[in-house]
């Protein structure tokens, strides 16, 4: 999470490095079952490609990090753990990190993975992922011996080895994405070659994901099942039915409270809050603040105020949501209260779109605004209708624009084409790695969802974020972040309104479900049937 130490980093590469020594290996202590399907559906159309490297979001993440391998894994309690990196090594400066590789791993092509493709990918992310922060200090990559890595930083990074996670640092065969074509639409991306427990037989956009068990997976005895399928369906009450009828495995990240309690009650079916810590999911309304009258902050501010977050987590989320206030999650050690709530205050909202010279009409409204949101959650939906009668109420007419599909959504607000949008957006842990990209002026990327599509920019909070991002101690980081928060909330260019209320749900007979703090967008080589699915 950035909180450890360099010290505590060696003490870990340390420990890692003496295990392996010792000839300990990956087999679990007892062999459970092999064999067998596991059917995911999915909400939302799906994935645009299963790329990792270029592309963030659970619904490429998680077939991603069964197709690809990352340099480490991290376990439920935040520490890394050996992966492609058999070992590794943080430098006493802060300012280098070195991976040692396992021997005799392949990619899936049967090409042996060496320095080299971790240094394509390590560069590949730092130039082509939303995150652009995540690896901003990387100066290059060094490749002494076809086994070895050294990431080299122009500034020491917190959050480095929380970056080497498999759904943020896919290791890419060279061979096959080094060709010169632009790395953001290569073809592999919808056919990738990898090195994680499972390659793709089949992806066809918008229908289904079929991945089946890599025999040659660089852990032995891994992975455990014959092959995943990912099933996308738009209707959540189809998704409800197969899982209780059994047709479907498991839905890795449900968040509708109605669903949550509905398949809670099923007796064949477990449901879990374990494998999200590291998210830090956040909904909130987000403001195209390069956009009239969007621009004058007294506006969002209006907005923000016109808003009820109790009758939302209330209502809509049937109290089993968090209130959100500020940019980072409730649960983050960098959080801080002492920010506007911006508490229903209809006079104070009134007062200042007076002030903002948006005086009402004979009909009663200011002005008309259209508000989107991210397809594929009905209480999202449900939120972006309450906008509707809500607003009115302060003059604010709005007009609810439906996505068929996240590509459409995505390309709307990537492409700066709206006004509000709302949408579930992810701290990653780290605000370096989830929480920067939205706010630094030099992020505003039109085409690139998850960026800092609301065009917001402050020369003070752009320097906070460059300080923290570099400061190695914790109660330091915490007192530029807690600055950082109070003058975004201030700004406005977003109303946060709740945490996300993410459980899994899973077919009881599964054992060795993803419990890490990614939860199931960490490889599932570990998962097997305990008996067989109905």
């Amino acid at each position: 999470m950035g909180l450890f130490s360099r010290r505590d980093f060696a003490l870990l590469s340390a420990t890692t490095s003496a295990a392996l020594a010792a000839g300990l290996d990956w087999a679990p202590a007892q062999t459970p079952r092999r064999g067998g399907t596991l059917i995911i559906p999915e909400a939302g159309g799906g994935a645009r490609h299963l790329n990792p490297a270029v592309q963030s979001g659970v619904a490429t993440a998680v077939p991603g990090t069964q197709i690809f391998a990352s340099p480490l894994r991290f376990d439920g309690n935040w520490r890394p753990q050996p992966y492609l990196a058999k070992s590794w090594d943080l430098a006493a400066d802060g300012k280098s990190l070195t991976l040692r590789l396992i021997e005799g791993a392949t990619f899936h092509d049967g090409k042996p993975i060496t320095s080299e493709d971790v240094a394509f990918s390590v560069m590949t992310v730092k130039k082509y992922h939303p995150f652009q922060q995540m690896f901003a200090p990387v100066a290059s990559v060094e490749t002494p011996d076809a086994h070895t890595a050294v990431i080299r930083l122009s500034r020491p990074h917190p959050a480095l080895l929380l970056a080497m996670s498999p759904a943020l640092c896919p290791i890419l065969p060279k061979h096959v994405f080094d060709d010169g074509v632009d790395l953001r639409n290569h073809p592999a991306n919808s056919a990738p070659v990898g090195s994680g427990p499972f390659k793709l037989v089949e992806f066809k956009r918008g229908e289904h994901t079929i991945l089946e068990r890599n025999d040659k997976f660089f852990i032995p005895d891994r992975p455990l099942l014959d092959r995943i399928i990912f099933r996308y369906i738009n209707d959540p009450t189809a998704i409800m039915l197969a899982m209780e009828r059994g047709e479907a495995h498991m839905v890795p990240y449900l968040s509708t409270p109605r669903d949550t309690a509905r398949m809670a009650r099923h007796a064949s079916l477990s449901v879990s809050d374990k494998g999200f810590e590291g998210i830090g999911a956040l909904t909130w309304l987000a403001f195209n603040t390069q956009k009239a009258p969007l621009d004058d902050k007294r506006v969002r501010q209006a907005i923000c105020f016109a808003i009820d977050r109790n009758f939302i987590l209330k209502r809509l989320l049937l109290d089993r949501a968090k209130a959100a206030t500020g940019p980072i999650a409730p649960n983050s050690p960098f959080y801080t209260a002492d920010v506007e709530k911006y508490d229903l205050n209809l006079d104070k909202a009134n007062q200042l779109l007076d002030q903002a010279g948006h005086k009402r009409k004979s009909d009663g409204t200011r002005f008309t605004l259209t508000v989107d949101y991210s397809p594929g959650n009905e209480v999202v939906k449900s939120t972006a209708e309450y906008f509707k009668p809500q607003l009115r109420k302060v003059g604010i007419d709005v007009q609810v624009r439906t996505s068929p599909d996240f590509a459409t959504w995505a390309h709307r607000v990537g492409g700066w084409d709206f006004d509000l949008t709302l949408d579930t957006v992810f701290n990653w842990g780290d605000p370096v790695i989830g929480v920067d990209r939205t706010y630094l002026s030099s992020n505003i990327r039109k085409g690139v969802i998850w960026s800092n599509t609301q065009g917001y920019s402050n020369p003070r909070v752009d320097e906070l974020l460059a300080k923290a991002g570099v400061e190695p101690d914790l109660a330091a980081r915490k007192a530029l972040y807690a600055e950082f928060q109070k003058i975004v909330v201030d700004d406005a260019p977003i109303f946060f309104i709740n945490t996300l209320p993410y459980v899994g749900v899973f077919q009881k007979t599964l054992g060795a479900v993803p419990a890490t703090i990614w939860g199931a967008m960490s490889p599932m080589d570990e998962l097997h049937w305990t008996t067989p699915p109905r």
